[in-house]
């Protein structure tokens, strides 16, 4: 007789099979993958890769790493908000409740396998701006850039995983990830980038939310400038802060059913009636 797979053996397994779903999706895979670096070129294309005259950095040295997160957030933030409403509008979630495989093991394999696609976003776009736009990396700072990375992609799984729980639906949770991070990558000098005369109110509603924290903690491993490690352990604290409420509030308020006058459950319940 064969024994009970381990646990270890569960979370590889529902890994790859979250990493097959997304994969499955080309849509999904384009607008994570490929369109932050559409945006790059974009940039290049209309700002050139000349010095920004007040950070003494080329265009490119700030935009790569700037949308190297915003690809990370993608897939992490957006794409877990999404398909965790969706696989629940479909009654999915239900049916993966009703087995024995353990709810953390199910939702691990989801956040590894969206932390997986996160750094795979990540490299591609390193890699476009090293290999195409002169970007320099420091193999000093780059322990600092990992550890950001995870901190982040920690953080934004666990804010996903919330906006999954507090949306009524698939389409509601759609609207709120789109509707709250491309207004944020303004306000966090992801699309932007910030000007010595900045606002008062637009910097401090980029301090308040992690966005700006993972920008500009990534971003110092890139900085010419620095002549440290370059961790930035207070934007990675005020991540962690968030990424630790957003998990609590999800683990409070989720819900493995479907929800009760959701639009996709309106629409499987209407579909049963005989006309």
């Amino acid at each position: 007789m064969t024994g009970r797979p381990s646990t270890l053996r569960l979370l590889w397994v529902q890994t790859v099979y979250q990493s097959k779903l997304f994969w499955r999706n080309p849509v999904s895979a384009f607008f994570t993958l490929a369109f932050p670096v559409m945006i790059f070129v974009v940039f290049s294309l209309v700002f050139g890769n000349e010095k920004i005259p007040y950070l003494e950095i080329t265009v490119a040295q700030y935009y790569a790493p700037s949308l190297a997160v915003f690809a990370a957030v993608s897939a992490t933030y957006t794409n877990l908000a999404i398909t965790t409403s969706y696989q629940r509008d479909l009654g999915i979630l239900k049916r993966i409740r009703g087995t024995p495989l353990p709810a953390w093991v199910y939702m691990g394999g989801k956040i590894i396998s969206a932390t997986y696609i996160a750094f795979i976003g990540i490299v591609i776009m390193i890699g476009v701006g090293v290999a195409f736009y002169g970007l320099n990396v420091y193999g000093r700072t780059m322990p600092a850039a990992i550890l950001t990375f995870l901190v982040g992609s920690f953080a934004f799984s666990a804010l996903g995983l919330f906006i999954s729980a507090v949306a009524p639906s698939g389409q509601a949770a759609t609207a709120v990830a789109n509707a709250t991070l491309l207004p944020l990558a303004f306000f966090s000098g992801i699309f932007i980038i910030p000007a010595e005369d900045s606002p008062t109110w637009l910097r401090l509603v980029g301090d308040f939310f992690p966005l700006k924290h993972f920008n500009d903690a990534f971003f110092a491993a890139f900085d010419p400038q620095r002549t440290d490690a370059a961790f930035e352990g207070g934007h990675l604290a005020y991540m962690v802060l968030w990424g630790v409420i957003a998990a609590a509030l999800a683990i409070r308020w989720f819900t493995w059913e479907p929800t009760v006058g959701g639009s996709t459950t309106r629409r499987r319940r209407a579909a049963r009636v005989p006309t």
